[in-house]
């Protein structure tokens, strides 16, 4: 079946999908500007030059469809004589993040899309993704920025799980099981995680000069302050070590390099990508009592992002979706 036609969920999809790439565009002139380091440079180049292809693509798709270009984000939310505000390995781990945070919606928008056009855009976009993903974190462990999680002696059999109790956090005497490789798996990933956005909530703070934004970012770094500590106590009491700080320093820098409006939008899409990543580990993790913790972020995640998105509401920060107006 051919569809010619731009649907409306495919218009929101673009929609969406235009918005964050503008806004890793304009994070990336930053990052290219200061990079302190060739190879890393080169990649960010890279990266830059493919995602301004689509977002080229987009912009023709939306008006062969009728539909107008939203604002996104331009080079009046980027401050091109602001001094550097990350550091080499800051930078890449930055980006790496946001190539995360593209996988997950690429398959959302996928999944919802059924023009040929759409599809093979996302899947182009998907495919980008994958490569440099895959790129930054060879770059980032060759540097000595990201740590490998450690290694198990591997099981020489099958077991099966007979008894309920598997799912308690303790026993009668007081013992609790031992996490296994899937769930530590998964708290590895948002100690990895948590450690960048506390960094990076730091950075938005130490250069906003908007009081309400200002106050958001603290909040955000004191959140991601709580699940770090709560995740590593856990991984303390099963005599595990949780990763050390990922990615390079932050500069002492306080002019903002972004709009407050871009940082704002970015923290919001952070949250959003914890809110899933603490839904999704609560339907793999089986022991109750990482169980409650999950679900307690994971509520903490969503009212912090949704925090956001009033604040951008009542700065006048946040363009309206289009409307389904038939």
């Amino acid at each position: 079946m051919k569809n010619d036609k731009l649907n409306s969920v495919e218009l929101g999809a673009l929609w969406t999908t235009y918005h964050k790439k503008t806004m890793i565009l304009r994070i990336l002139e930053h990052l290219i500007q200061h990079a302190e380091d060739n190879k890393a440079k080169s990649l960010m180049s890279g990266l830059y030059e493919k995602l301004e292809q689509k977002v080229e693509e987009m912009e023709i798709m939306m008006k062969n469809g009728g539909a107008a270009k939203p604002s996104g984000f331009t080079k009046q939310d980027i401050h091109v004589n602001a001094p550097a505000l990350f550091t080499n390995g800051f930078d890449v781990m930055f980006c790496r993040i946001l190539k995360e945070i593209s996988m997950g919606m690429y398959v959302l928008h996928t999944t919802i899309s059924y023009r040929d056009e759409i599809i093979n855009l996302y899947r182009e976009l998907t495919e980008i993704t994958h490569i440099y993903y895959r790129h930054f974190t060879d770059y980032l462990l060759n540097q000595g920025f990201l740590q490998l999680p450690i290694t198990i002696k591997m099981p020489d059999s099958i077991d099966y799980i007979t008894d309920t109790s598997y799912m308690k956090g303790t026993n009668l005497l007081g013992h609790k099981r031992q996490l296994n490789t899937v769930e530590y798996g998964l708290l590895h990933h948002s100690i990895e995680t948590n450690l960048f956005g506390m960094q990076l909530m730091k950075a938005f703070a130490q250069c906003s000069n908007d009081k309400e934004a200002k106050q958001y970012f603290t909040k955000g770094q004191q959140l991601s302050e709580e699940i770090l500590q709560g995740t590593e106590k856990i991984l303390v009491e099963n005599n595990l070590p949780a990763p050390t700080i990922p990615g390079g320093l932050l500069t002492s820098a306080v002019e903002a390099p972004f709009s407050e409006r871009l940082m704002v939008y970015c923290t919001y899409l952070l949250g959003g990508f914890s809110i899933g990543g603490q839904g999704f580990s609560s339907a793999f993790i089986l022991r109750n009592d990482v169980i409650a913790k999950s679900a307690i972020y994971a509520k903490d995640a969503f009212e912090y992002t949704m925090e956001g998105a009033r604040l951008m509401m009542e700065k006048g920060w946040m363009e309206e979706p289009p409307k389904m107006d038939l």
